[in-house]
């Protein structure tokens, strides 16, 4: 039923938009300036029609973000969903570098060979720093651009240059452990209901892949992604920004940021939803962004 790349906690799934959406993970090769071998590169591929629109999620996360919301725009027209290198279900190989340049490299060939064409970009939390980042490099293949609950306008943290062992698998093993994860799963929620135990676990598979330890560490300590700022005015895309009214994660001042400081954004406030208005307000979501292209 499951790709076999996939770890087994994936049997532990029980709601059905959360299995039927495991099972259509596939995994393509990628060939990068990074490293002389491909990288296998876990995505989702749905529907078909009009400009694709792709979605890049957040920190120490997967495509399982999308697992609501791609469904309803497939319905509509094409859309992918890609684990971001070092992320999700895309491979860690140990020989590789782990930094947002890197991160802005993997997503470059991977839409080079695998999309071809002029992209709506989506992205969520750090996914929304990922997201500008490739913009500004590869502003042919931005149609337009989607920030939802969007990282950008924070310094990343000093600590991230010090996590050297064995401060690093304490800094890991803390990240991991259910009892933490569950606490920020119900922070980033307006309703706690949905901190389901199958929410949970897709919020955890991508945990037991090969190398995420090594590989979170290793982009922690490039840097991450800090102030876009000072960029913002040379996005001439026109750009969505999306926020949850109630976001508690990154809290809802750069939401106001983003339209100050982009060209052609405007913003929509998600009632009733705090940082993941994709998992919490899926089809109010979807309709914003189908709305907005």
């Amino acid at each position: 039923m499951f790709p076999n790349f996939l770890p087994t906690n994936v049997q532990q799934l029980t709601e059905p938009e959360s299995i039927e959406f495991a099972s259509q993970i596939q995994r393509a090769d990628i060939l990068t300036s990074l490293l002389p071998q491909a990288i296998s590169t876990s995505y989702i591929h749905q529907g078909t029609g009009g400009v694709p629109i792709v979605f890049l999620h957040g920190f120490d996360s997967s495509i399982f973000e999308f697992r609501r919301i791609v469904p309803i725009i497939a319905s509509h027209q094409e859309v992918w969903a890609i684990d971001l290198l070092g992320f999700g279900f895309t491979e860690r190989l140990l020989n590789c570098p782990f930094s947002k340049d890197s991160i802005r490299t993997h997503l470059s060939a991977f839409w080079q060979t695998q999309i071809q064409q002029p992209i709506i970009l989506v992205g969520v939390s750090m996914g929304g720093a990922a997201a500008i980042e490739f913009t500004l490099n590869n502003p042919e293949a931005v149609h337009k651009l989607v920030l939802i609950d969007s990282a950008g306008f924070t310094q990343p943290p000093a600590l991230g240059k010090f996590l050297i062992q064995p401060l690093g698998n304490l800094a890991t093993k803390f990240l991991s452990s259910p009892k933490v994860r569950k606490s920020v799963s119900e922070k980033a929620y307006f309703d706690r209901s949905f901190v389901t135990a199958d929410a949970q676990t897709c919020a955890a598979i991508h945990l037991e892949m090969p190398n995420w330890r090594e590989a979170l560490i290793a982009f922690t300590r490039s840097g991450g992604y800090g102030y876009l700022l000072d960029r913002l005015s040379e996005i001439y895309q026109e750009t969505l920004i999306v926020w949850g009214k109630h976001d508690r994660i990154l809290g809802t001042k750069a939401a106001q940021s983003f339209i100050d400081n982009l060209p052609k954004a405007r913003l929509e406030w998600i009632d009733n939803c705090g940082h993941v208005p994709h998992l919490e307000q899926a089809q109010i979501t979807a309709q914003s962004i189908l709305d907005f292209i």
